[in-house]
């Protein structure tokens, strides 16, 4: 029986031109580029320059994407935005990135699950195409996290990095079998029991600032390999799909340890997963869009792969894609 499939026909990303070192960091917090590199595996990050807001990262990895699918902003409507670090309060980042874009038609909004944001726009967008109530959609990851971190708190201002990541889905007709291309499986998870474990301690709401971000890293790294897992066996159990039969692991790119952990639990090969951690840092909603171009423009990921996707950010919020190229 035939479906729509959301197909990716396009991948995009775009990285500030500031690179901070772990030897940069010595600089203004008690802490070594051995000590960053033994526990998380980050080498650098990129961080945006006082003029650069998250819907300029958001529209220049949008570009970057619609000119991969050789298409146009017109050719787009829907735009859904992952992002905790929005450029303001309101409006959305997603109707900038729009208006910069020239679009004025269709829908454009932001999408918050924190480093599982992508992972959450790309099951909304997915909805939305299978639905009928969208055609193509930018489905964009884009942070600035630099803006939210306390560089007194050297357990976590190493961790993360600013940067942008996007994909165009196009809805495309397949024969609901999982040789489809497109997203085959989507599974999403949250439990607010944990929002003390990773979270940011202000807001317009509450403390009226944007605050800063507070996390629990040894518990955050106990519960991330259970969630990861449990949703990709989903994925699994709902396909028929195995691990073994990926051709392409990405996961979020917070820390390589929970990386490594979460492949060998699931019995994925190492030389499936696409790991950037090292060279981006934690990018949050950004990371899995920004590891998945890198994967996509160095000739790894070719068309017809199967590739699995997962995340988990605060909340605690968790997920998975699993889609075929």
């Amino acid at each position: 029986m035939s479906t729509i499939r959301s197909v990716v026909v396009g991948c995009g990303s775009y990285l500030p031109e500031n690179v901070v070192t772990n030897e940069d960091l010595t600089k203004i917090v008690d802490t070594s580029d051995e000590w960053i590199r033994q526990r998380t595996g980050i080498e650098q990050r990129h961080v945006a320059a006082n003029e650069e807001y998250t819907s300029d990262l958001g529209y220049k990895a949008a570009l970057d994407a619609l000119d991969h699918a050789g298409l146009e902003a017109k050719d787009v409507d829907l735009i859904i935005c992952a992002t905790a670090t929005p450029d303001n309060t309101f409006p959305a980042t997603a109707v900038s990135i729009q208006n910069k874009l020239g679009i004025t038609h269709g829908a454009a909004f932001d999408l918050q699950a924190v480093c599982s944001g992508f992972v959450f726009a790309m099951s909304t967008a997915d909805l939305y195409l299978q639905g009928g109530k969208a055609k193509r959609a930018l489905v964009i990851g884009a942070e600035t996290f630099s803006r939210i971190l306390d560089f007194n708190d050297r357990t976590t201002c190493v961790l993360f990095g600013d940067g942008a990541g996007a994909v165009v889905l196009e809805a495309q007709e397949g024969s609901g079998e999982v040789s489809d291309r497109g997203i085959l499986t989507s599974h999403l998870r949250s439990d607010g029991r944990h929002k003390d474990k990773l979270y940011v301690d202000g807001g317009p709401s509450t403390t009226q600032t944007a605050g800063y971000l507070r996390m629990q890293g040894k518990e955050v790294f106990k519960h991330a390999v259970g969630m990861i897992t449990d949703v990709i066996t989903d994925a699994f159990e709902a396909t028929g799909i195995a691990a073994e039969d990926l051709d392409w692991f990405v996961p979020h790119q917070a820390n390589k340890r929970i990386i490594d952990s979460s492949a060998k639990k699931l019995g994925i090969a190492a030389d499936k997963v696409v790991t950037t951690v090292n060279l981006h840092g934690n990018t949050s909603a950004a990371s899995i869009p920004l590891a998945l171009n890198v994967a996509v423009k160095d000739g790894r990921i070719q068309k017809g792969d199967t590739v699995m996707l997962e995340a988990m950010g605060g909340g605690f919020t968790w997920g998975s894609v699993l889609l075929r190229m």
